[in-house]
């Protein structure tokens, strides 16, 4: 994974806490960006609780397991919640993975995988995942891919009238770095791919969702609401 040196500037810079949100601008358009350390920090999937129920919301996450140190939906999900695509929490498959195409942007080849195990994660276009048949502990599939080694998802049109508020991850294996951003205001695939691409300096990224982009940053007293989400990703504060 490349790097731009601006996007790990509160990594590099002194003492610094292992999740660090910050706004910023790219291209004219407000943008924040979550970065964790995965070895200093817990990440971890959420979708139900013990009893079997839908979480929904970053609260109820935090009635449940604590405070959080950061959340964002993390996928795409049918009308009851589940999810559209592969979801693995501790082990257990909840979804199978789905390498065909389809309407709407999961079924936008290539789609990918967020994988999270113990203090490593990584993004992965979807069947080079089934191909490499990689142990996943934890996995979230959505899609499209934003970047894909390096380029921008063949399909994305660099001035496209179709905007919306928009989220999404980068990682890679053997980087204990974890990327997550979300537009502030409505933006096109081509910009916010360019965002990770070209701002933050990464080969693979993936998208989560638009219209239901939230995300929970208590260091920046932000906490969005709205729809009921399915699939979230979130630090643990311990």
């Amino acid at each position: 994974m490349r790097w731009r040196a601006a996007g790990v500037l509160a990594l590099t810079c002194g003492p610094a806490a292992a999740v660090e949100c910050e706004d910023v601008t790219f291209r004219d358009a407000s943008y924040t960006i979550c970065t964790v350390d995965v070895t200093q920090e817990d990440l971890r999937l959420f979708h139900r609780d013990a009893d079997g129920k839908v979480y929904g919301q970053f609260g109820a996450i935090e009635a449940a397991v604590g405070p959080l140190a950061f959340a964002m939906n993390a996928g795409m999900y049918h009308d009851d919640r589940s999810a559209v695509g592969l979801y693995k929490e501790d082990g257990a498959e909840q979804a199978p993975l789905v390498l065909s195409d389809g309407p709407g942007n999961f079924g936008l080849l290539p789609n990918g995988v967020l994988c999270i195990n113990d203090a490593e994660a990584w993004v992965m276009e979807s069947k080079r995942f089934f191909a490499s048949a990689r142990l996943c502990e934890n996995a979230t599939q959505s899609g499209p891919m934003l970047v894909i080694d390096g380029e921008l998802h063949p399909r994305f049109i660099p001035n496209g009238s179709s905007k919306h508020i928009r989220n999404g991850v980068a990682a890679a294996p053997h980087n204990p770095i974890v990327h997550f951003a979300i537009s502030n205001e409505p933006v096109n695939f081509h910009d916010f791919g360019s965002l990770f691409r070209d701002y933050l300096g990464v080969d693979n990224a993936l998208y989560f969702d638009g219209k239901v982009s939230r995300l929970y940053a208590p260091d920046l007293n932000r906490s969005d609401f709205g729809w009921q989400l399915g699939p979230i990703v979130g630090v643990v504060k311990k």
